[in-house]
């Protein structure tokens, strides 16, 4: 029974660690800079992405194509900005608090889109300058 508890305990905190280590690369690569053609490509304004942007950084991602192979895809960000969005529209408006964690996670959300539109974008103009001087 003590072997099966501590297996249990060590389960959880194993995920608990996950979570956390996955929302602090999440908002490591949200710091890196945007550039201004993917903002206006994006249509975001003043230079300032906020969680609203998300769909249209969305759209953008998908119509950016991936020329090299990795896991730049969007699909864990766009489970959790569904999950922080559910959050702030149940709780949101009768919990300050919880309405205003919810916008700084939706805006870190969309600013990693932005920032991996960037990447794609830059590693595609990299690939055809390589082939270009071949």
């Amino acid at each position: 029974m003590l072997a099966a508890m501590l297996f249990a305990i060590s389960i959880v905190a194993l995920t608990q660690f996950a979570a956390y280590y996955w929302r602090a690369m999440l908002a490591g690569a949200a710091a890196q800079p945007v550039s201004e053609r993917v903002l206006a490509a994006a249509g975001v304004q003043n230079g300032q992405v906020t969680g609203q942007d998300f769909p249209a950084l969305v759209g953008l991602h998908n119509l950016t194509p991936e020329l090299r192979s990795g896991g730049n895809g969007l699909g864990l960000v766009r489970v959790y900005y569904n999950l922080v969005d559910g959050i702030k529209s149940v709780v949101g408006r009768s919990l300050p608090a919880v309405g205003a964690w919810s916008e700084r996670e939706l805006a870190v959300c969309a600013r990693y889109a932005a920032v991996q539109i960037d990447r794609r974008l830059q590693a595609n103009l990299e690939l055809a300058a390589s082939l270009r001087s071949c």
